[in-house]
């Protein structure tokens, strides 16, 4: 589906160019930043306009799904990150839908979505979430939510160390053969550039996934842990927050590598890095959003860097939230109903809710 939002390329450029000076790291070296007008202590605090139903314990991770039929029939899953937790399913008017979500999973932590798995030669639109005491990916179908990872898929087999098969983190990923990818991140790793494992998957010939590995690779500074992640299909980048420290951007494609591309956002944030999502506004044009987690405020910071330097992500903006502690987030600019015209911004609170969001109250005047 193509994005319903343009930004000139005058537009873009003013705002880079008067960027330049941002923090910025590329390759691990990181320029200084302005003192500037972001301090987050002056800004209002920005209301949802719908928070969901509450989940029954632990509220940690959303994906939202594009109904291709009917955009008004979406759905925003999200994760209830308890040893008796659940992955819950939502409307667009935040009501769960109780038929639909899934109980008794073992400490689900993130869930993403991916679109058209091919499984007996059926599109099969999935939802993949973390099942950390198990070391197990839960793979359901999507809108049924019907399970078909033949209860569950053991992922960092092999790892012995403490924590090491924890499951945290987990984004999808499609290239451009339809080639569907997960990369799924863990509580604790090497700090040897082998932290996230990145698994193939297909159909096992009987209408369930299977999981190839196919990559180990991402650093790791050693300093707490890593669990957000978040892929861009169509610019073939994943990103991930080593928390404390920084995004860290790579290739998504195994095929070309696992140089790191840039590790950017490392000042001005509290203390976590943690929910990063992505707000397209083009086929290679958006805004890329980070949670400050104990500060309660996203950073922007522009999807496509600035002209000739694409692995240059500055800050362009701090927006405070509402939401509370927000773990993680999800965002789409697909025009979804009369509430959310031009996409709709999910952020995790940690009152056990989720907070929908329109994006252009989030975003303000870099869309505008």
């Amino acid at each position: 589906m193509k994005f319903i939002i343009n930004i000139s390329s005058v537009l873009i450029f003013a705002i880079s160019a008067s960027l330049f000076s941002c923090n910025e790291t590329t390759n691990g070296k990181e320029k200084p930043e302005p003192a500037g007008d972001e301090k987050s202590d002056s800004i209002a605090v920005l209301q949802p306009l719908i928070i969901t139903d509450t989940v029954p314990n632990d509220s940690d991770d959303p994906a939202i799904w594009i109904n291709p039929s009917d955009p008004s029939k979406s759905l925003v899953l999200g994760t209830d990150k308890d040893p008796n937790g659940g992955l819950y399913v939502f409307s667009l008017d935040g009501k769960m839908d109780s038929a639909r979500s899934v109980r008794g999973l073992k400490r689900p932590n993130n869930v993403d979505i991916e679109y058209g798995l091919m499984l007996q030669g059926k599109k099969t639109d999935i939802a993949v979430t973390t099942e950390r005491l198990t070391h197990k990916l839960r793979i359901y179908s999507l809108p049924e939510m019907i399970a078909i990872d033949n209860g569950g898929i053991e992922v960092y087999r092999g790892e012995r160390a403490a924590g090491f098969r924890d499951l945290m983190g987990i984004a999808l990923y499609k290239n451009q053969k339809g080639e569907t990818f997960a990369i799924v991140g863990r509580k604790t790793g090497p700090t040897d550039s082998n932290y996230l494992w990145q698994y193939q998957l297909k159909d096992n010939g009987k209408g369930q996934v299977k999981a190839t590995l196919v990559r180990k690779f991402g650093k790791y500074s050693g300093f707490k842990e890593i669990e957000a992640i978040a892929v861009d299909d169509e610019l073939g980048y994943v990103y991930y927050s080593d928390e404390g420290r920084g995004i860290r951007k790579y290739y998504a494609d195994p095929a070309k590598g696992n140089d790191e591309l840039a590790f950017f956002a490392q000042q001005k944030v509290k203390e976590d890095h943690e929910g990063i999502s992505i707000y397209k506004t083009g086929d290679s044009t958006g805004f890329i959003l980070l949670s400050d987690q104990q500060a309660n405020q996203f950073q922007i910071f522009p999807r496509n860097g600035i002209p000739g330097h694409p692995q240059e992500h500055p800050l362009l903006k701090i927006v405070k939230v509402a939401a509370n502690e927000s773990d993680g987030s999800e965002t789409t600019a697909i025009a979804l109903n009369g509430n959310f015209p031009r996409g709709i911004f999910v952020a995790m609170s940690d009152n056990k809710t989720f907070h929908f969001y329109k994006p252009e109250d989030i975003l303000g005047d870099l869309i505008k």
